[in-house]
């Protein structure tokens, strides 16, 4: 049964029309704006229409915006990469695909790197900071049993990042240490849920006791506060009997990166995550060169055997599909357990999203932030 759209319908996007030169100009420019929902009987055979009920909220949609992420859609374009909702019509060919996860009515997910601002092709505009979206059926995907809609939206997209770099690039292993800075950001504290589902010791760092109150108490074993301790290695090798971690968990970039490179026992892995502290490594706008790039002192890496590995998840399942279907099948395993489980400190009206975005650029959020549409 379709839902009565036989009436014109007004929903509301947020809409990013034109590139910022950083994230605060992001914010500033972007708009809340009407728009008039399809009719049914316009959606394609293999469409269907959500009404979104959940969005998260991530720092990539500010990079994104202000042109300095590696894949940036053609404005106009709807930020919001994770989101999800109820599914209130289906075209003529998505109902047979729709049974697959129920019914019209019932709450699915929206696959982030199937539809929205991070993935290729025609529905890379259609972001979840919106009212209602229009998705191919082939994008959704059933919530993971035990997780509400708010905790699956923030899920997908930090866990297959922090499985990509700890378990395909890094093969952190039990019985390991591994350093994970930015472990209060949502990939962060993923990162620290997954290692220690592989039985890794897990040194995490940040800028707030606050918040690293909060990681300790989502399962890190040790937390040192980078702001009260620059030079944290001698923390690090006092902890690990003086020969280094195995592992270091990279996304924060900058003079982090370097005191990093002294903390790690010889012949260890360095994954790059992300440069969250140097977000000015582009010169926005879309613009490419990266004048301002971090850079590594190749004599520490040397010296020491490192092996260092850049690790974009994204990008790395675009040029190989075939690497997800196991990483979504452990972590879905791992809910299932009880295992893994995203942790929400902030949650938004779609009418405060400006609110949102700037609380997760000052860092505020712990974990995840969620829009409600």
């Amino acid at each position: 049964m379709q839902a009565d759209t036989s009436r014109a319908i007004v929903g509301r996007r947020v809409v990013v029309g034109e590139l910022a030169a950083d994230p605060t100009e992001a914010i500033d420019r972007m708009s809340l704006e009407q728009f008039e929902l399809p009719e049914v009987g316009a959606l394609g055979p293999d469409e269907v229409l959500i009404e979104v009920r959940a969005a998260a909220v991530g720092w990539v949609d500010l990079i994104m915006a202000s042109g300095q992420y590696q894949h940036v859609p053609p404005p106009p374009y709807t930020p919001g990469l994770e989101y999800g909702g109820v599914v209130i019509a289906a075209g003529r060919g998505a109902a047979g695909e729709l049974g697959r996860l129920g019914q019209v009515g019932d709450q699915v997910l929206i696959d982030g790197l199937l539809a929205g601002p991070r993935s290729v092709g025609a529905y890379q505009r259609a972001g979840g900071f919106a009212s209602h979206v229009v998705v191919p059926v082939a994008a959704l995907r059933a919530l993971p049993p035990g997780l509400s809609l708010d905790e699956a939206v923030s899920f997908f997209g930090s866990y297959e990042t922090a499985y990509h770099c700890l378990v395909t690039r890094g093969g952190l292993k039990a019985g390991e240490t591994v350093l994970v800075h930015g472990a209060s950001g949502s990939v962060g504290l993923a990162a620290v849920h997954i290692a220690k589902v592989l039985g890794a010791t897990v040194i995490a760092t940040g800028r707030s006791d606050e918040k690293l109150a909060v990681v300790k108490a989502q399962g890190a074993d040790v937390v040192i506060n980078c702001r009260a301790t620059e030079r944290f290695r001698d923390e690090v090798k006092a902890l690990t009997g003086g020969a280094g971690v195995d592992v270091v968990y990279d996304g924060v970039g900058g003079d982090i990166s370097l005191e990093s490179l002294r903390c790690m026992r010889f012949g260890a892995r360095f994954l790059v995550v992300g440069w969250a502290a140097t977000p000015n490594v582009s010169p926005g706008k879309g613009l490419r060169g990266a004048p301002n790039a971090n850079q590594l002192p190749t004599n520490l890496i040397m010296m020491k055997g490192l092996t260092v590995m850049g690790c974009p998840m994204a990008i790395a399942t675009l040029m190989d599909p075939s690497i997800r279907a196991a990483r979504v099948e452990a972590l879905l395993s791992w809910v299932a357990a009880g295992k893994l489980r995203p942790y929400l400190s902030h949650r938004f009206a779609l009418g405060d999203f400006k609110d949102a975005l700037r609380a997760k650029w000052r860092g505020d959020v712990i974990g995840a932030c969620v829009l409600h549409p």
